[in-house]
């Protein structure tokens, strides 16, 4: 028997001493204290379940990490590797201590469930001095601000200094994420769908982050990539004037591409599967299992849908049949983003129908960067903004009933085409998906413009043209990741070293320059006698050859 056991059997004794004629009441009390003590060990069992389920997904979310930094780095050339891979590094280290800081507090702090009242941000809970924050649920949501963070480096590589990375990614993981993480998540934001008294009855319903993560990380490329301007040679020649037709830059490692695509997706599965938070009952286990199937097919049919999109525009364009690996593994991206938000309220067939449209979602966004002028050298701006903004309003059409119940117990206002067949065409839902995009994009884009913009003015974001040659590794990180001898970067790296030495030269002397003024007129004297003695006599100077008959006197009588 055990100790609590014995506990309960002796407290049933001491209230019913005489087992006689007390006996149906002593059995009745160790029945239900037996009941009481199950109950907790089982909600206990639970809790644990869901705190190690919730850590193990916050794992595979920050594995993520390695998929953007392989992604990242095979995207671009091979001069600019070290460069990204600290920075998504930095991702993760600046990041975490600025959602330590004030991201958690802004995102979730001062969370009031019995209230219906509505906060811009949370107010408590900075440096996590709350005696009861969840640990588990923080760690979650660092992973998830880390991956917002690195989905910007992609699209700034090659041209953006180091400085206006660390000062760009602590803004945006402190403050400009939180902000919109809390109106979707935190029970007193005004578009959750679990506060008491959500928008229009309804809130919007983002499972993991098709807004406030992609969508919010796509916006800030965007605005960084408008100010920051494309990478030289990209859109323009070297005297700025427009090429007829955009150079690519090829990616230095196609491998790593891979192997940063299977990366991601590999992570997803904690992104998605894990924001149910819970499966320690059937209901959520269920919903967790569903999410899981559905963000495979929603990257599966969206990898063939570009694949196949672009093989036929580009037969039709050439008569050649080719199969782009860069636009599969981006269109495989863009699915997993899109299905993020409705993972758990679609059904499957909605979630290859989702995949499929995030194809050509992707395949359009990539086109009108280019057609703008917009240099993003990982394409993140497509796959996370677009198919971020995809992945809300599809949620809005697609949200079925039955589903919705099972993950939210509520079907009131569910996906427009279920409406439809409801009889009814409730704009609600989708209504409500709208205004989450365009509060997203304004909200995102107008920060984070100005941002960058005030970066730009005090010419703290671009690198020096001639350290774009260069590359970075060499210019700012003690050497390449490879070996570069013998490559052409190496003639742009004389130059930047000449340049600086020079430079170095010219401060000398005017720290020089600046120590002899200060020096006493003695010592002033001293050297100027020394430099004369050290200064070597000026060599003679022939006669020159003098003409008969113009001789000058006086000359010839010193010359004799």
């Amino acid at each position: 028997m055990s100790e609590e056991m014995t506990n309960i059997y002796d407290e049933c004794i001491a209230l019913f001493p005489d087992s006689q004629t007390q006996t149906a009441d002593l059995i009745q009390c160790i029945s239900d204290g037996n009941q009481e003590w199950a109950a907790a060990e089982t909600a206990s069992l639970a809790s644990g379940i869901d705190t190690f389920y919730l850590i193990f997904a916050g794992a595979l979310v920050y594995f993520m990490q390695t998929g953007f930094a392989m992604l990242t780095a095979g995207s671009i050339r091979s001069k600019n590797v070290k460069n990204v891979l600290l920075w998504n590094l930095l991702d993760s280290c600046g990041g975490g201590m600025m959602f330590w800081i004030c991201g958690w507090a802004f995102a979730y702090g001062g969370e009031d469930p019995d209230s219906a009242k509505k906060t811009f941000v949370g107010n408590t809970d900075f440096f996590l001095r709350n005696s009861d924050t969840p640990y588990a649920t923080w760690f979650f949501q660092f992973a998830f601000a880390c991956a917002l963070s690195s989905i910007v480096a992609g699209t700034i590589a090659e041209r953006c200094k180091m400085q206006a990375y660390l000062f760009y990614s602590a803004f945006l993981v402190g403050f400009v994420y939180p902000v919109v993480a809390h109106s979707f998540w935190s029970v007193n934001g005004w578009l959750s769908n679990t506060t008491l008294e959500p928008l229009w009855g309804s809130g919007a319903i983002d499972l993991a982050g098709s807004g406030p993560v992609h969508m919010c990380g796509g916006v800030t490329a965007l605005a960084c990539a408008i100010i920051l301007g494309p990478r030289i040679g990209r859109f323009y020649d070297r005297d700025g004037n427009p090429l007829e037709e955009p150079h690519n830059f090829p990616p230095h490692s196609v491998a790593l591409q891979f192997l940063g695509t299977f990366c991601l997706w590999f992570g997803w599965y904690g992104f998605n599967p894990g924001s149910v938070l819970q499966v320690s009952s059937a209901g959520l286990s269920s919903v967790a299992a569903l999410v899981a199937v559905n963000t495979t097919l929603g990257a599966c049919a969206a990898a063939l849908s570009a694949m196949f999109t672009s093989t036929i525009i580009d037969e039709r364009r050439t008569g050649v049949h080719t199969y782009d690996l860069g636009v599969t593994m981006n269109g495989c991206l863009t699915g997993l983003v899109s299905i993020t938000a409705g993972a758990a309220t679609v059904d499957t067939w909605a979630a290859v129908l989702i995949g499929v449209i995030a194809g050509w979602v992707y395949i359009f966004g990539s086109y009108l960067c280019v057609k703008l002028r917009i240099d993003d050298a990982v394409d993140a701006i497509p796959v996370h903004m677009c198919g971020g903004a995809w992945g809300v309003i599809a949620t809005g059409l697609f949200s079925a009933p039955q589903r919705m119940m099972n993950w939210l117990g509520n079907d009131t206002n569910v996906g427009w085409f279920y409406e439809w067949g409801r009889g009814s065409g409730n704009f609600t839902l989708i209504g409500v998906q709208l205004i989450a995009v365009l509060f997203i994009f304004a909200w995102t884009f107008t920060v984070m413009y100005a941002y960058f913009w005030v970066l730009n003015f005090f010419n703290m974001l671009r690198i020096d043209p001639l350290e774009e040659e260069v590359g970075m590794d060499l210019s700012r990180h003690k050497g390449s990741a490879y070996d570069m001898s013998g490559e052409a970067d190496m003639k742009h790296f004389e130059d930047l070293s000449q340049r600086r030495t020079s430079s170095i030269g010219d401060s000398s002397s005017r720290r020089g320059s600046r120590r002899s003024n200060r020096e006493s007129p003695e010592q002033t004297k001293k050297k100027e006698i020394v430099a004369d003695e050290e200064q070597p006599n000026p060599p003679e100077q022939p006669a020159a050859d003098v003409e008969v008959g113009n001789e000058d006197p006086a000359s010839v009588e010193k010359t004799a």
